[in-house]
């Protein structure tokens, strides 16, 4: 044994208790964000509150209060993380299956907390450009990326142009979606995903 070896094992020490704590961050982040996507679903922008949320998380309210100083800064951050998190993903080798792949996972979030949280959100963006701004370089830059890589692959393998791809046609699929789920209420499901890729996006993707 050395007299570095007894710094060494100090610095360990150390070392694992700033690696738990972070641990231990972690795990209280990811609760928070839950709670932050839970009680927005089911209370609405104007019924996101500190309290709310700390109480949904199963934390402190100064654990809260701590690390954000408001609910707008709080839902930012949550936003921030959200468009580093996976994005739907789909590549099986052909256009069409993937496009229906993606529309069928964005239903799937849709149709979850996470949707409920959206439409909760959409009408703050309006009024909190902040908040816009961060929404979009988040969730909807995360999905529009899910979504651009689907037709990228498709003009490297021949099945449409790199004009199509970059028209507004390849925009007409998420479109009908959004309209559906936040407007009119109609039906979403598998067969509706089907005609809208079968009927309209790919003709016209294929014959731009």
């Amino acid at each position: 044994m050395t007299v570095g070896d007894g710094l060494a094992r100090s610095g360990t020490v150390l070392t694992r208790t700033r690696t738990s704590a972070r641990r231990l961050d972690r795990t209280r982040d990811e609760a928070i964000a839950t709670a932050v996507i839970e009680v927005l679903g089911r209370e609405g922008y104007a019924g996101l509150t500190m309290d709310a949320v700390a109480l949904a998380a199963g934390v402190g309210k100064a654990t809260i209060y701590r690390r954000w100083s408001s609910k707008a800064d709080l839902l930012l951050s949550v936003l921030d993380v959200a468009g580093e998190s996976p994005p739907v993903h789909a590549d099986t080798g052909d256009l069409r299956d993937d496009l229906v792949a993606v529309l069928l996972s964005t239903l799937d979030l849709l149709a979850g907390p996470s949707g409920r949280a959206t439409r909760s959100l959409l009408g703050a963006l309006v009024d909190d450009p902040a908040l816009a701004r961060a929404f979009q370089a988040g969730p909807l830059a995360r999905w529009d990326a899910a979504w651009t890589a689907v037709l990228d692959r498709a003009v490297d393998r021949g099945e449409i142009t790199p004009a199509a791809a970059g028209s507004v046609v390849a925009e007409l699929a998420p479109a009908v979606l959004c309209l559906r789920w936040l407007v009119t209420g109609r039906e979403l499901d598998t067969s509706v995903v089907e005609e809208i890729v079968d009927r309209v996006v790919l003709p016209l993707l294929r014959g731009w």
